[in-house]
Formats: C-alpha cells, structure tokens, sequence
C-alpha cells in the first residue's frame, strides 16, 4: 500500500487500515532484534499512536496466582492484579477481551495468546474511539506482541524474574527450564498442566509434542525431593524425548526410558510415569502406566470412569514389556492425568485426601464448564485449599482435552 493509499480524507493516517499497518510494520520490523526489556516501550509507543493511554503488560506468575506488571519505559507501573476477582483476572481466565467503562474512556484488557498458550494481559485505555477496526488491531497487536514475548523468552531472564513472587529452589528451577509451555490448543486438541509448589517443585514433570496428527504426552514423578529428584526426572524426560523423536512405540519409549534411569541411578531409584498417544484425527488414545494413578476420564463435565488397565514397573525397575491400554474418545471429551502427590496429602486432621474427594472437586470445577486452562489452574488451586493448604510432595495434574476432527 502506498503513503497515498494509507491517507485519509485529511491527507493524515488515521484510517484504522493504514495505521494498522504502519503500527503493526512497526512492532514486525523492529520487535524481532531488541533487547527484552525494550520491547515493553516499543509497544506502549505504538499503542499511544492507536489513541491508547495508561498502556500495561502483565505476566502470569509461576503460582499462577497473579498476573504482574511488566516495567518498562511507556508502561503504566502498577500492582499486580490477581487472577481471581480482578478484570484483567477474567480476560486471562476467559481468553476474550474485556472491556471496564470510566469516566475518561474506557479499560481494554486483551489475553496475551502466543504459541497456542497464554502468557499474559495487555491493558491499554482509549479515550471512546474504540470501534470495530480499532478492537480488530488492538487483538492483532496484542497476538503479535505475545509472540514476541515467547519467542524473547529463551534468551532473557526478564520475564522469568518479573514472574517470581517467591523465591525459587535450585530444584524448581531445573524443572521450570525443562518443562513445555504449561497450555497448548489446536483446533483438535487442548491441553494445560499445573505443577505445585511452584516454587519448589522437584521430582514432578511432564512433556508433550504435537507430530502431524499425533499429540505424545508424558508424565513423570522422580522418587525423592530436592535435586536428586529433579536430576532424575531430566534424565526421564530427556530419555522420553529423545524415543518419541526417533519415532518409536510406546514400549519402546517405556525401554528406553527405563534403561536410562537405571544406568544412571542404579537399581535403588525410580521414576514413576504415563506415556500417552492420542490420534487427533480419530479420538483413539493409547497409554503406557508405570506406577501412576490412573487417568480420569471427563465426559459431559463429571467424571465417568478411571482408566484402569494393566500397568508395568515404575522406569528404571526393569519392568517387562508393559501392556498398551486403549479407549476411543468421544468430542469434548477429557483425561486427567495426575501424580500421586495431589491425593496421597493428609489434612490437618490426619485424613488422607484421596481419590473420591480428588473426582468430586473435579466434577465441581467441570460444571463452571470453563475453558481447560481455567479448568486446569482453578482445579489445582480448589484442590490445594481443600487440602488445607498442605503440599508436602509435589502435586501435578495434567488435562487434555480432544475437540472432535476437523
């Protein structure tokens, strides 16, 4: 487009059509090569030439508990907001955009999508010019700058420190590097995992790929606490990896996953995991349980059954060549994986939590019929409440959710 096609009326460039253009050129042509920390300011200048004002990025911290303000030139500073009751809170749990009226305009807050998870919120206040094609730029602007924000991710510590609000384990730290985006969605396929404590997780992990039509899912538990438990659970994934990207069945991956824990470690430690394939064109899912609870399965937002089936040695025992267990899904239909942590905790009173109370708080949480990444993250906080507060082993839970071919 030319700099006369760009005009309006006026001779200016304030048709939404050509500043898109020129603001979204802008952030494309200029984003990729800055440094982290001035990216914020990149972003609060060109959202100021859209007419937004009090311009604010917010992360979500590692509890996710809280979603933080991002410093930075041209960034309004501010508390962080938390998740629950706040209206950034809701834009990020509702993955829409929410929009608060004031005196002097009106309060945008966009979820910050990239990569298929949700990093965050961007805020910004119009002065009452907010129609249609202004809401379609501030959503592109708001995906774009998401993007950027993962992609910047891997080589900078800005973030990861603006998302602390404890401090971390050494142990938490290896296994935070390890892990996956915690959310991923597809058109087929959903996906969210919550890890707890979050700041001193160590032996509980979990990893996915989405190859083609198949999404490989693992879920791991490193016996032990500390940083022998998170070196043993690196090495599981590291070995899960490695058999899932030479393109091997799932006894295959239980082998190769078995070998390197024992070589390793020795005969004395173990890692407990569930290795999962799902076909996204079909709904046919297969799995591999050595030693974990078995999965649940939602349909219709409450529980219908756990998928029992047979199981192998936990890796690194030498197990047999386990058994591959099979279900064919229905659209909507949901797993729940989880470790042992979230059900073996005793509350105050002694009482272990268990199994029936753990479906009976996820049937609750499935009825608010919210989006996974909701489900995922208020279910583990629920569940954490209900065991008076207590986590005294890691507690991981994972939820995968199968939307139907296209």
């Amino acid at each position: 487009m030319t700099g006369g096609e760009r005009q309006g009326s006026g001779g200016g460039t304030d048709r939404p059509e050509g500043l898109g253009e020129e603001l979204l050129g802008a952030l494309l042509d200029q984003g990729p090569e800055l440094p982290a920390h001035l990216l914020g300011p990149l972003v609060a200048r060109q959202v100021g030439r859209l007419g937004g004002r009090e311009i604010s990025i917010f992360l979500q911290d590692y509890g996710q508990v809280w979603l933080v303000p991002l410093p930075g030139d041209g960034l309004a500073a501010g508390d962080p907001q938390p998740i629950e009751g706040s209206d950034a809170g809701r834009a990020f749990q509702e993955a829409r955009r929410v929009e608060v009226p004031q005196a002097d305009g009106v309060r945008v807050y966009l979820p910050l999508r990239g990569g298929g998870d949700q990093t965050g919120v961007m805020a910004v206040t119009l002065n009452g010019i907010h129609d249609a094609d202004r809401r379609l730029l501030l959503r592109r602007i708001a995906a774009l700058v998401a993007d950027m924000l993962v992609a910047k991710h891997g080589y900078t510590d800005l973030f990861s420190q603006v998302r602390r609000r404890e401090p971390m384990s050494a142990a938490a730290e290896i296994q935070w590097s390890l892990l996956p985006p915690l959310a991923m969605s597809t058109p087929r396929v959903m996906l969210a995992g919550v890890l707890e404590p979050a700041y001193d997780v160590a032996g509980d992990s979990f990893d996915y790929a989405l190859n083609g039509d198949v999404l490989h899912v693992a879920m791991v538990d490193a016996m032990g606490h500390g940083l022998d438990a998170a070196t043993m659970a690196t090495v599981a994934i590291g070995a899960y990896r490695h058999a899932r990207r030479i393109d091997v069945g799932l006894s295959e991956i239980y082998a190769f996953m078995d070998r390197a824990i024992a070589e390793q470690f020795g005969p004395d430690h173990f890692v407990t995991a569930q290795m999962m394939r799902l076909d996204t064109m079909t709904g046919r899912v297969q799995w591999v349980n050595a030693g974990h609870p078995a999965p649940l399965l939602i349909r219709g937002h409450r529980v219908v059954r756990r998928l029992r089936g047979p199981t192998t040695l936990p890796v690194g025992f030498g197990g047999h060549e386990p058994r591959i267990n099979e279900l064919a899904l229905e659209p909507g239909d949901r797993i729940m994986c989880f470790t042992d942590g979230l059900i073996e905790e005793h509350a105050a009173e002694g009482e272990e939590f268990g199994e029936e109370q753990l479906i009976g708080w996820v049937d609750r949480a499935e009825r608010a019929a919210y989006e996974i990444r909701a489900v995922a993250r208020s279910l583990s906080h629920t569940l954490h409440r209900a065991r008076g507060g207590i986590t005294t082993d890691d507690a991981t839970l994972l939820l995968i959710e199968w939307r139907g071919a296209d």
